[in-house]
């Protein structure tokens, strides 16, 4: 039996409530780990989980990060939360009228926090801090551009990261494991590993910088060795820091109470070993959306057992509830389903036919880009509308619609069904303006990620997550954001600038409908660019400076839409500041 362990049902005894901590890795894919058979790389500590835990070997996550997110945190589609993007100007932010699964957990007494990558939006009530976490250390944006002491955020206060991210993201948990450690505690660790830029402590590159690997992608050619190189260190970084987590568990005596879960957002970051499988990052294919799941419980779950049966991020959020016997007042709208049944009943052989009885049992839908697939217990429907039979074909290397028609008929029709029912709920929609002031945080950012401009002024790279401006030379030219302004209030406002020595002077005017502030740059502030000097791998991101804030002045601003714009009125230089980040704080009356 796979499981739950002797005998046990979630009606037992009354029992202290479990802890429970949730890894997510960044552009991991399923094959990036040793437990799966991949011999480039060794994974000890997620193994344990393999080993002491349940893997679900069929589990589907989304083909990119912010989907991912959202469908964990709500057990919904991602189309019906509201997620159009993942490059900032908003696209990635979760409705508002989502409960999120830890909403439900700080409902029901748990302490709660997140660590690392939040990516489901910025500015609160997007913010981590409104959506069901008492704590909050790390970045909202979708990827960061230097991952040694960085800029970050602490409950949205700026502040600068200690040391490489991942094993500052895993000391900040640990130190919240032992702060809590006589409460009830949920645990969200979002690393933004093996994401690009590519870098890792030189403990685990020198592991990798010259090593010859055994395992090659299925289309070698196009594998780029050194980048498959520097996501494998990373890999094994993640793993390192895994483990500090678990034997912080050990020490405290909370092992055996604590729901340890371990998934990955989406496929690879690039072609590498994937045991054979089609797609990496952004495809709708096997390759692109499958990941292990990994799921111990000591006190609940036999060790060592694989589930074979069906499972998705949709089903994590009940799955979580159920097994802590924590309630959520949504539960009927899920999309996802409770694992338990799969926990508790024998190993589900993969390969039940569509052809025969009814039809699939279950379907899981996929979509990006434009592209929808479908999976079943053995098949999957790409694209494109070829048919795969995955139970003799896990690659999908040939179709078989010919031989199974009506399968190919039915999936197709459901596809037809959840694009118009699901994928149509993003129909129509616009871009909502970005809030300022609400209750949850006392500090508002608007980055220069979420900004549009006018004239000539540039990005710093064309992914938007972590970019600034640069090329301000015409006063007429401006950055601006549509808000929409939750609090009558002063709001205090401070700019996050670079500036050349021979630039100085240049006046910065903010302005909305209630009036304007103006500053002048009177201090240079001119760092290089940064980044290079850590990366494995060339990027494609922007590299990233240390930018200075100083403050512009108090400025107010009235409830209801406005616009934000940012000119500079005066530059006497060559060009104007280079810019990155506004904050407002509101100031209580």
């Amino acid at each position: 039996m796979v499981g739950l362990g002797a005998g046990a049902t979630c009606a037992d005894e009354p029992r202290a409530l479990p802890n429970v901590i949730v890894f997510l890795s960044d552009d991991q894919g399923w094959g990036d780990f040793s437990f799966v058979g991949n011999p480039n790389l060794s994974t000890p500590n997620i193994d344990s989980l393999a080993a002491g835990g349940v893997l679900f070997e069929n589990f589907f996550v989304c083909p990119v990060c912010s989907p991912t997110r959202a469908e964990f945190l709500t057990g919904r589609y991602y189309a019906r939360c509201g997620i159009q993007g993942t490059g900032g100007a908003g696209k990635e932010r979760l409705d508002l009228d989502e409960r999120t699964v830890a909403e439900a957990f700080q409902a029901a007494g748990y302490k709660t926090a997140a660590f690392g990558k939040w990516h489901n939006g910025t500015q609160a009530p997007y913010h981590p801090i409104s959506r069901g976490f008492d704590y909050f250390y790390g970045f909202c944006s979708g990827h960061w551009g230097n991952y040694y002491s960085p800029m970050l955020e602490e409950n949205g206060e700026i502040v600068r990261g200690q040391g490489f991210v991942t094993d500052d993201f895993t000391r900040r948990a640990i130190e919240f494991i032992g702060a809590n450690r006589e409460n009830p505690f949920f645990i969200y660790l979002p690393y933004n590993t093996p994401h690009s830029p590519m870098q890792v402590p030189d403990e685990f590159w020198k592991r990798f910088q010259n090593k010859s690997l055994a395992q090659a992608d299925r289309g070698a050619d196009r594998e780029q060795l050194d980048h498959t190189r520097a996501a494998l260190a990373m890999c094994e970084n993640i793993d390192w820091n895994v483990g500090r987590v678990l034997r912080t568990l050990d020490e405290l005596e909370l092992a055996d109470n604590t729901i340890v879960v371990y998934f990955c957002d989406n496929g690879p970051n690039g072609p590498r070993w994937n045991d054979g499988l089609k797609g990496t990052k952004g495809s709708t294919d096997e390759g692109g959306i499958r990941s292990p799941l990994l799921m111990r419980y000591p006190r609940r779950l036999v060790a060592g057992k694989r589930v074979k049966g069906l499972a998705s991020v949709l089903d994590l959020h009940p799955t979580l509830l159920e097994l802590t016997g924590v309630g959520h007042d949504r539960h009927g709208s899920f999309d996802g389903l409770s694992l338990m049944g799969l926990l508790a009943e024998a190993d589900l052989e993969a390969g039940d036919s569509a052809e025969t009885g009814p039809g699939p049992r279950r379907q899981l839908f996929s979509h990006w880009g434009g592209r929808t697939s479908v999976r079943t217990e053995r098949f999957r429907l790409d694209h494109q509308g070829r048919l795969f039979d995955l139970v003799v074909d896990p690659g999908q290397r040939t179709p078989v619609e010919d031989s199974h028609p009506r399968v190919a008929v039915e999936l197709r029709e459901a596809v037809g069904r959840w694009r118009s029912e699901v994928l149509s709920e993003l129909d129509g929609r616009t871009k909502s303006p970005f809030t300022i002031g609400h209750r949850s945080l006392a500090v508002t950012q608007l980055p220069a990620r979420d900004a549009t401009t006018t004239g000539g002024i540039k990005r710093s790279a064309g992914y938007p997550n972590c970019s600034y401006y640069t090329g301000w030379t015409n006063t007429a030219d401006t950055i601006g954001w549509p808000v929409n302004v939750l609090v009558d209030a002063d709001y205090e406002v401070e700019i996050y600038y670079t500036c050349a020595s021979s630039d100085v002077g240049a006046l910065i005017e903010l302005s909305g409908s209630g009036g304007s502030i103006a500053k002048r740059i009177d201090e240079a502030h001119d760092p290089p660019a940064t980044g290079a000097e850590y990366d494995r791998f060339l990027r494609r991101e922007s590299y990233v400076k240390d930018f200075k804030s100083t403050k512009m002045g108090n400025l107010r601003l009235h409830q209801g839409e406005d616009q934000l714009v940012l000119k500079s009125v005066e530059i006497p230089g060559d060009a104007s500041i280079e810019f990155r980040l506004l904050t407002l704080r509101r100031i209580e009356p």
